[in-house]
């Protein structure tokens, strides 16, 4: 297995780990965190495996730390609606 699939797997293993539990601040802070180095391990899988799993790893992602994603979108939205 090669090092970016196995710090992959290790970031979602983490992130889990701490969604499982209370945080005063809703865990706003170890999401930007983990958004920080989540992305440089997503680039190091697509440079290591290419685009397909990179997306499968990213949807992954999306799925764990989904209050970003919809933060994220809401304010898209609306700055598009504007």
């Amino acid at each position: 297995m090669s090092g970016s699939i196995i710090a992959a797997l290790v970031w979602m293993i983490v992130v889990n780990l701490r969604a499982m539990f209370p945080s005063k601040d809703n865990h706003w802070k170890f999401a930007y965190a983990m958004i920080a180095v989540g992305l440089p391990i997503l680039i190091w899988v697509y440079l290591d495996h290419g685009l397909l799993l990179a997306g499968v790893l990213l949807l992954g992602a999306m799925w764990v730390m989904r209050w970003p994603v919809i933060y994220l979108t809401r304010w898209i939205r609306r700055q598009v609606g504007q």
